[in-house]
């Protein structure tokens, strides 16, 4: 008989639960009893280092999620990023080896999640999950995350009600070809067959506009290092285009009709490195792209010096602001006849990503209940305004109209607009952006239904918002595209391939892949980016055999097998939740 993640933690609290220390040895810690409610309040103020393997900030959270955060909880969270610590694994493998994570983790599910449970670095948080109401709503997610475990020791992200057959992002897709349409307007709407085709349009553009209006010379195509690792990252984004998604070294496509390797030579990846290496030989690349981090790059944006974006949540939240949109100016999704969009399906048991309360927490209920908040409407709409266009706080950002409808406040309309706001002293001050929440993860997908309201979190999905978002920008785009979204225009040219939630995660690899992977996919990264700046065409086909031959060396083809292996397990996983679901 299965048990509910609530019958385990009847169960559990009965019982003393063991954890290993990853450098001690096996520890046994004090007996937990079950708690059905958690306190309203905490007299003792404590700060709490967050393990965040999404977040791209590093220190003290501040702003007025720091202080919504300290007023519900008498809490701090100190952000610990991997992302700004240099990238890699460096800090994760030294804080394991330490002993303790976190208190708070932010991993991957799957094998990061594995091996912090078996190494004993993990909470079972049973005795706590009878009190987390708003987590409890999504009761199989809990359930399938901790299949196997003798506890709960992991909480999901972006859970949804959503069939895992319906894109999980709303009115724009994760992924997308999105280009200053008030530069492609100027070139003549020039016809853009493929990702090749888009080149000389970007060189157009540019030469159109070479100068942003802070001075600074402006480029197509900028990139950045944060976020590499099995590859180099931004040239995994194009491969998204034509209906592809990683996983390790392969890529498969979201519909299981191609798998391929990334050092396959007519493969997307290589046709990525290819795209930026003539990018830059046209000279529309930034040639910052190697030494900037993701945050230099959103200013860019912010400041126009950057023409293409590889996402809608980059490109048109830092550049389309009220002004620029009422100017005509802005980011908007580029007509490119042979895509066909990657889009990530409503997870049905969550997503990639997983919340953990660390084995050494000082005050572990309080996280519990501080993980409970992220589930919960104000927590969604506050933690979620990072990513994907969630509200913020209701009384700030927005407010229940005459109709009972949700509808932007005046400094709402000043951050989602003009890109930017003063918060008010009583909400923790300062600008609203800085302010927000800088966990990078949505605990419940912004375009969920809130239950208070019955709109969605997403505040670009509310009525009253898309009656005020006309603008001289998107007539034009709507008029030469013919659609009024841009879901609406992939889902009409039949260009959107939706790859089914199962909530898949690789298993653990060996120590002997895991070690062979991490001296493969270092060279991969190191010469893709020689690749990028090569001198020649000649150079670039060196390069790239050159890193065929030392990748293979070094036991690429080893590890690849075992990523085809999971990319076709992945689909399987992908048809079944598809087929149990109805669709």
């Amino acid at each position: 008989m299965k048990l509910s993640r609530k019958a385990i933690g009847a169960v559990a609290a009965l019982a003393t639960v063991g954890l290993l220390s990853a450098c001690t040895g096996p520890a046994p810690t004090e007996k937990r009893e079950e708690i059905t409610a958690f306190p309203t309040s905490w007299d003792e103020p404590i700060t709490i280092d967050v393990f965040d393997g999404l977040a791209n900030y590093m220190g003290m959270q501040e702003g007025w999620f720091g202080d919504l955060v300290e007023k519900k909880f008498n809490m701090k969270l100190n952000i610990i990023a991997p992302n700004v610590a240099g990238g890699g694994d460096t800090l994760f493998n030294t804080r394991v080896t330490a002993g303790d994570l976190g208190d708070l983790i932010i991993t991957d599910k799957g094998q990061r999640l594995e091996e912090l449970r078996e190494g004993g670095l993990l909470l079972d948080s049973a005795s706590f999950y009878p009190a987390m109401k708003n987590v409890g709503r999504f009761d199989a997610a809990v359930d399938k995350i901790n299949e196997g475990a003798d506890g709960t020791y992991a909480f999901p992200s972006q859970v949804s009600s959503l069939k895992p057959t319906e894109p999980s992002e709303g009115l724009d897709p994760t992924f997308g070809p999105y280009l200053r349409w008030d530069l492609y307007k100027e070139a003549g709407y020039p016809e853009i067959g493929t990702l090749e085709d888009l080149l000389p349009v970007l060189k157009k553009m540019q030469d159109a506009e070479p100068t942003a209006p802070n001075g600074q010379k402006t480029y197509a195509v900028s990139l950045f290092k944060d976020w590499d690792g099995n590859m180099l990252n931004n040239a995994k984004q194009p491969t998204t285009y034509f209906g592809f998604d990683e996983v390790g070294f392969a890529l498969a496509k979201g519909d299981g009709s191609e798998f391929e390797g990334i050092l396959d030579e007519d493969g997307q990846y290589v046709r990525a490195l290819r795209f930026f290496h003539e990018a830059n030989e046209l000279g529309i690349l930034d040639p910052d792209s190697t030494t900037q981090n993701y945050d230099t790059l959103w200013n860019k944006y912010q400041n126009g010096q950057v023409l293409f974006s590889f996402w809608p949540w980059l490109g048109q939240a830092a550049y389309n602001t009220d002004k620029n949109v009422d100017e005509g100016r802005g980011f908007m999704m580029a007509p490119m006849d042979d895509m066909t969009v990657f889009s990530y399906g409503a997870e049905a048991y969550g997503g990639k990503q997983v919340f953990a309360i660390g084995a050494k927490a000082e005050d572990p209920e309080r996280i519990a209940a501080f993980v409970d908040w992220l589930f919960s409407p104000e927590g969604a709409l506050a933690n979620n305004s990072q990513t994907q266009g969630a509200a913020g706080p209701e009384g700030l950002t927005w407010e229940l109209n005459a109709d009972k409808e949700p509808a932007l406040t005046e400094l709402g309309h000043k951050i989602f607009f003009e890109g930017d706001g003063e918060v008010p002293a009583e909400w923790g001050g300062g600008s609203y952006i800085d302010g927000a929440s800088q966990l990078n993860i949505s605990a419940v997908l912004p375009i969920d239904t809130d239950p208070n309201t019955g709109f969605p979190y997403s505040y670009k999905m509310w009525p009253s918002y898309q009656a005020e978002t006309s603008n001289p920008l998107t007539d034009d785009w709507t008029a030469k595209m013919g659609a009024p979204t841009t879901m609406d225009y992939l889902r009409d040219n039949d260009q959107l391939m939706v790859g089914a939630g199962a909530s898949f995660t690789a298993p653990t690899d060996s120590s002997e892949i895991e070690t062979l992977r991490n001296q493969v996919k270092a060279t991969i990264v190191q010469t893709s980016w020689q690749m990028v700046f090569a001198e020649s065409d000649a150079q670039f086909d060196s390069l790239l055999a050159s890193m065929q031959e030392t990748a293979k060396g070094l036991g690429y083809d080893k590890v690849l097998e075992v990523d085809m292996a999971n990319a076709e397990s992945q689909d399987a996983a992908r048809k079944a939740v598809a087929a149990e679901f109805g669709d």
